[in-house]
């Protein structure tokens, strides 16, 4: 009874203002009554500039300014943060301006709804748990200093643990549960964030270290801190509080904003658990227009399932995904493992401009003008991975030739492939993308190989329609009867009614003679649809070649695993097909996926 007087009239001493600053003042003192908590008890003030009671009834020094400014008397380990025998790196995102950015980026992207309900913060968090318990004293004593306070003041209230808590849980984990972010027991303090938002925050070592390595060696280690406050300046408050309810409750409460952060806490102190939980929170909110932002998070915080995910999500979404706003924020090595990829769903072209979008936000992240020049050197080895054979003359003419990133060689040597034959060698890369996925098929329309079928400029041309949607690839085609030799060959499927050029491919092929047929691709895959009519053309230069006979006007392919029937209709283009009918000629082959 007298112990709470004393420190009621020790708190009326001097206003809170002036009590961080160890100031005494005359003026009518300003207090404050505590929200009550569960079973009467008052919540625990997270301030780390707040004066906590500690579980024996005596105040504790907590003045958060004059510890800021002296926190190494605090710690008695090498690292009492991260544990004294356990190696824990500083905070990446603190490291990184432009992770941190696109960290917070990929918060706003995710969807609105959190595990549990509703997102978790600090201050939710904060509102549910219980603090220390004070009673209240109504004795004449209290009443005259009451009385002599100035009528529109408020009093801070201190009240008595209230006994026996315990009976009222009925389990371990409701027991445990109601000590989270509770000072009844509580025998070690985290200063968690940095500046004005550090919050003070009471945990149980017990609970910690039973739940979390780091902890365990923190506090039992052969290196272990005796300190009783511990400043964790890399963590946020929010995610510290999301991974002690883990670690008391079980209870995960995540969400947009605060699932990065619990992800990097739940990785520092080692509780794989809670970081499965925020890995399934970002699956299932990865969309089109946040993948790139959580490709990124997810090869800085080292989770490979999330990253092949968000490529594979990416490779089904390029277009969305490129013209994302997050984009523009992620790294060098993040673009360069996209470019590398052979299935991005998008025309060379639209690669390109998106590449030189992230050159130009790039160039002024390092504060460089935006010249040509500094955009080619931002973006480094990411431009010799843009496709730029794979681009029709006409895009590469109209885009990357007039934009100045590419030297009068590079941009020489690309017309001179795009126009001549035999095409010369380029540094760039010329192979195909493929966007599909699933085993490539094909088939085959003639029963017999002959000999001597001839080429004077004319196109080999052969009408076709199919039962189920596909994307045609490339054709197999005949070569030499003399030899080894190399053909030069211009492929293109033409849509019938509209006579529209839907895909084609100068290129050439190299045969030796056989009768085998030799593959000749697209540059991307050409979609045909169920029951429309399509030209298949070929027009070849070189000598005489094999040729097909006894062909079948209908041709099924059935997948082996599934049973799918894909069904070829073939018939007789009209007008000059040098030749080429359904009984005959070439184009003996389809490459397509379904």
């Amino acid at each position: 009874m007298r112990r709470c007087v004393y420190l009621f009239k020790q708190s009326l001493r001097c206003s809170p203002s002036k009590m961080a600053a160890g100031e005494n003042s005359n003026r009518a003192p300003c207090l404050n009554f505590p929200n009550c908590g569960p079973l009467g008890n008052a919540q625990p003030s997270n301030s780390a500039h707040s004066s906590p009671t500690s579980n024996g009834g005596s105040m504790g020094s907590t003045d958060g300014a004059s510890r800021a400014a002296g926190n190494a008397n605090t710690h008695s380990g090498p690292d009492a943060s991260g544990g004294a025998d356990v190696a824990v790196r500083a905070s990446p995102i603190t490291q990184n301006s432009r992770r941190q950015s696109a960290s917070q980026n990929a918060m706003a992207a995710l969807a609105p709804t959190a595990v549990g309900g509703t997102p978790a913060s600090a201050s939710n968090m904060t509102a549910t748990s219980a603090a220390t318990a004070s009673s209240v004293d109504t004795s004449a004593s209290l009443s005259s200093v009451l009385n002599s306070t100035a009528s529109s003041a408020s009093v801070l209230v201190f009240r008595e643990p209230v006994y026996n808590w315990q009976a009222t849980k009925s389990t371990v984990k409701e027991r445990f549960a109601f000590l989270f972010n509770n000072e009844v027991l509580s025998d070690v303090h985290f200063l968690v964030g940095k500046g004005m938002g550090v919050q003070r925050i009471p945990a149980h070592r017990f609970a910690l270290a039973v739940g979390s390595a780091v902890f365990d060696a923190m506090f039992n280690g052969g290196m272990a801190t005796t300190s009783t406050e511990i400043e964790l300046p890399d963590v946020e408050p929010a995610a510290f509080l999301a991974l002690l309810k883990f670690l008391y409750s079980d209870e995960v409460q995540i969400g947009p904003e605060t699932v990065m952060t619990t992800l990097y806490t739940a990785k520092k102190y080692a509780v794989p658990a809670l970081e499965a939980h925020c890995v399934e929170f970002l699956k299932k909110n990865l969309r089109a227009d946040n993948a790139f932002m959580l490709l990124t998070q997810a090869r800085l915080f080292d989770e490979p399932q999330l990253a092949s995910l968000c490529l594979e999500n990416i490779d089904k979404n390029t277009a969305d995904a490129l013209a994302a706003e997050g984009f523009t924020d992620i790294d060098l090595d993040t673009l360069v493992a996209v470019l590398e990829r052979d299935t991005l769903g998008v025309r060379e072209v639209r690669l390109f401009a998106a590449a030189v979008r992230w050159a130009e936000a790039e160039t002024q992240r390092q504060q460089f003008q935006p010249t040509p020049e500094n955009k080619r050197r931002v973006l480094g080895k990411a431009l010799s991975l843009i496709r730029f054979p794979l681009m029709t003359i006409e895009e590469f003419a109209a885009g990357p030739a007039q934009s100045g990133i590419l030297s009068d060689r590079e941009v020489v040597s690309l017309f001179l492939h795009f126009t001549v034959n035999p095409k010369p060698h380029v540094d760039f890369i010329d192979r195909p993308r493929c966007c599909l996925r699933g085993k490539e098929c094909s088939i085959t329309r003639f029963g017999q190989v002959e000999s001597r079928w001839g080429y004077s400029g004319t196109s080999d041309r052969i009408r076709f329609s199919v039962n189920r949607r596909i994307f045609v690839v490339g054709f197999g085609l005949y070569g030499s009867i003399h030899g080894p030799t190399d053909y030069q060959v211009n492929i293109q499927i033409i849509h019938t009614d509209s006579n529209t050029v839907l895909g084609q491919n100068d290129t050439g092929f190299s045969c030796d003679g056989s009768p085998s047929t030799f593959r000749v691709m697209f540059k991307e895959p050409v979609e045909i649809l169920p029951s429309v009519n399509y030209i298949a053309c070929a027009t070849l230069k070189g000598p005489d070649s094999h040729y097909g006979t006894k062909g079948m006007r209908k041709v099924t392919h059935e997948a082996p695993a599934t049973g799918t029937k894909t069904c070829f209709t073939f018939c007789y283009a009209a007008g000059n097909n040098n030749g080429t009918s359904v009984e005959d000629g070439q184009i003996p082959e389809v490459i397509f996926y379904t």
